[in-house]
């Protein structure tokens, strides 16, 4: 049967659509997309998580695989090579956010003002503290960092699924990294000297991998130009 060059092109294009359509995202995060991990004959029912919509999609360039959705600590397996282009942007980009700009300023000038409470003056964050905390959510100040008199000290970035309270930090598992703040509330050599914290986790019982928009932004451009 022959068929006319325009029918092909409405054909084209009908096909495009379905697949835009059938395009999943997590629930709650629209900026992470789902694919079906056909290639794990073990586990089966089997989940390929990333950032970018490409299909298929790369597995070096997935933010990790899960048995479950939502994922959850146990059901979910990282991308070491996502986790490492991860902190390569926040090493790269971080003191550009404008939340980590933000976080500096403040510091600078509350001038100490935080050092009874421990605690990094956190912007965005004017909550009461949490009774009976451990130590571990102390702020900077009792950790040598933040709170010094105008002295300086560090700024955490950290994933904001569980936004820590105003006067604190957040947990270890939802620290990044931190930055070197001087006592005018500009970071130290111009970036900041980002260091990673270590101790971060893509999935936590709170949630998984929430970032600002301006440094997913930087994220999925880098991804791009590793997937091009």
């Amino acid at each position: 049967m022959f068929c006319s060059r325009s029918t092909l092109c409405q054909a084209t294009q009908a096909i495009k659509r379905c697949q835009i359509r059938s395009l999943s995202s997590l629930e709650g995060h629209p900026h992470i997309y789902v694919f079906q991990n056909d290639g794990d004959i073990i586990q089966g029912n089997s989940h390929i998580l990333s950032l970018l919509p490409t299909e298929p999609p790369s597995r070096d360039l997935a933010i990790g695989s899960t048995t479950r959705l939502p994922p959850t600590p146990e059901s979910f397996q990282e991308n070491p090579a996502f986790l490492k282009t991860l902190q390569e942007v926040l090493s790269k980009h971080a003191h550009e956010d404008p939340d980590a700009i933000s976080q500096a300023q403040v510091m600078a000038s509350t001038s100490g003002a935080n050092l009874g409470s421990g605690g990094v003056l956190m912007a965005g964050h004017h909550r009461r503290r949490r009774r009976g905390e451990n130590d571990m959510s102390s702020g900077a100040s009792g950790q040598g960092g933040v709170g010094s008199a105008g002295r300086g000290g560090w700024i955490h970035i950290s994933d904001n699924r569980r936004p820590p309270e105003y006067g604190r930090i957040a947990w270890p598992e939802d620290i990044f990294g931190s930055l070197e703040v001087d006592g005018k509330g500009q970071f130290v050599d111009g970036n900041g000297n980002y260091q990673s914290s270590g101790t971060y986790r893509i999935v936590t019982n709170n949630g998984i991998l929430g970032l600002s928009p301006f440094l997913r932004e930087k994220l999925v451009q880098r991804l791009r130009e590793q997937e091009a």
